[in-house]
């Protein structure tokens, strides 16, 4: 059996030029797949370009610490600041819902939201993630299974990254990168025992080298994924609509994209008959 990679982008809908080069990459190089962040500018954008792709896997990214919410109840404004924004960090987000009976009903009516506004949009999910994964977190992890559920997802994105990304021959990761993906490594193992049912993937790529993913970064993936099934976690974009206060990849996304569409990384995947899809083909 031939290996299976998703190549997803995070952050579909986020501003005009991450969009572009959503479509761009998927049609000129190796994306498969991309997740759609409902509550920024762009969303509506995004799910008209997805209509428009019937080949790219679009899935949810679920979002709790950028912008505004998508839902109107008022029970979410304990997630809110002053200003109607989401107010918090994942980490102290995390801990508010083990303590508070009503953070944890506050998310789940918000997730619950944004999955339903990808829905009314005559969108089908293939799977779902998170802003800065705060899926994973085990305090929360067990709402997004029942949305899933509720929802008729079959899948929910896995963020174990193998520690071998961290040592030769893959490129060097970025500063942080190996304590960052210990720690959702951990969080990783915990909702496999929590609830596997929608885990579909043998693993993530992409946490250790957040930054720094590039055409070497992808042939890696190519040549020595140890995993039969996983995903690559990528952040294409270009200029158009980025803010460099919003978000600390400007000058990466651009790399990233490039490095979808060349014809290195597509000759690299083909060499090792590994087969690209999305979620809904797994």
């Amino acid at each position: 059996m031939a290996k299976r990679i998703i190549i997803n982008a995070d952050d579909f809908g986020l501003c005009k030029g991450v969009n572009e080069a959503v479509v761009k990459a998927h049609n000129e190089g190796v994306l498969t797949s991309a997740t759609l962040m409902v509550n920024m500018p762009a969303a509506e954008d995004a799910v008209e370009i997805a209509k428009l792709e019937p080949s790219l896997g679009v899935g949810v990214h679920l979002n709790l610490s950028e912008g505004r919410p998508v839902s109107k109840d008022s029970c979410v404004h304990c997630l809110l600041d002053g200003d109607g924004r989401f107010a918090y960090s994942p980490l102290k987000l995390s801990a508010m819902c083990i303590a508070l009976h009503k953070i944890r009903h506050a998310i789940e009516t918000e997730l619950a939201a944004q999955i339903q506004w990808v829905i009314d949009r005559e969108l089908v999910p293939t799977h779902l993630d998170s802003h800065k994964h705060i899926h994973s977190f085990p305090a929360i992890f067990p709402i997004v299974c029942r949305l899933a559920s509720r929802f008729g997802i079959s899948a929910i994105r896995w963020p174990f990254e193998p520690k071998v990304v961290c040592q030769r021959p893959w490129p060097l990761f970025t500063e942080g990168g190996r304590k960052r993906a210990a720690i959702v490594r951990t969080m990783a193992k915990i909702n496999r025992i929590q609830n596997r049912d929608f885990l579909r993937t043998e693993g993530l790529f992409g946490i250790a080298h957040t930054g720094k993913i590039d055409v070497n970064f992808l042939r890696a993936v190519a040549l020595y994924s140890p995993a039969m099934t996983a995903e690559v976690m990528t952040h294409p974009g270009l200029a158009d609509g980025l803010d460099p206060s919003q978000t600390r990849l400007v000058k990466q996304r651009r790399v990233e994209f490039e490095a979808l569409c060349s014809e290195k990384t597509k000759q690299c995947f083909k060499d090792s008959a590994t087969k690209l899809v999305h979620y809904g083909q797994l």
